[in-house]
């Protein structure tokens, strides 16, 4: 079998664009993070594509996405994807998932920030983070954050499974700026 020419493919905008019509918001959003992790798709082209074909099946979804920037953000785990859950059933504003920040001219992955309160998470997995390594660079992490203004909050699996309540009223003291003792 011989191929007379290049074999017709879509281009990364139009696969999420497409897949939009199958995937739920959340997985959608996921797919759309890791293309735009990746460099492959940019929001620019999205918009486009969501006016030319506005009857669609999940162009809704894509107008949420790309309307609500706040929404974008990647989850690597599934610790990650019940906080996220958390978060959005009790109506917290979400945060920045994964995102970088500078302090003192070394740049730190984080879990989950609101950049408006300051406010950072860490979603801590026991294996992840009970190594010798890892219980030495968090606790630098937290000491150079804290430094700069940043207040850390590490919750566990543990935590969102047992008390939820106790984690939605810690954010929800911490994103209004007070400290309840």
């Amino acid at each position: 079998m011989t191929c007379d020419g290049p074999i017709p493919v879509t281009g990364p905008s139009r696969t999420i664009f497409d897949l939009a019509s199958v995937l739920s918001l959340r997985q959608l959003e996921r797919a759309f993070n890791e293309a735009e992790v990746r460099r492959l798709v940019s929001r620019v082209s999205l918009p486009e594509l969501v006016e030319r074909y506005p009857g669609r099946r999940g162009v809704a979804k894509l107008r949420v996405l790309l309307g609500d920037a706040s929404r974008i953000g990647i989850t690597r785990s599934n610790l990650e994807e019940e906080f996220l859950a958390l978060v959005d059933r009790v109506g917290l504003p979400r945060p920045r998932l994964n995102a970088h920040l500078e302090a003192r001219g070394r740049f730190f992955e984080v879990d989950a920030v609101w950049h408006s309160a300051k406010l950072i998470v860490e979603l801590d997995g026991k294996a992840a983070h009970l190594t010798r390594l890892a219980f030495e660079s968090d606790r630098e992490r937290d000491r150079i954050l804290l430094a700069q203004g940043w207040r850390v909050l590490r919750i566990t699996w543990r935590q969102i499974r047992d008390v939820p309540q106790d984690i939605v009223s810690d954010l929800q003291a911490l994103l209004a700026g007070r400290n309840d003792s």
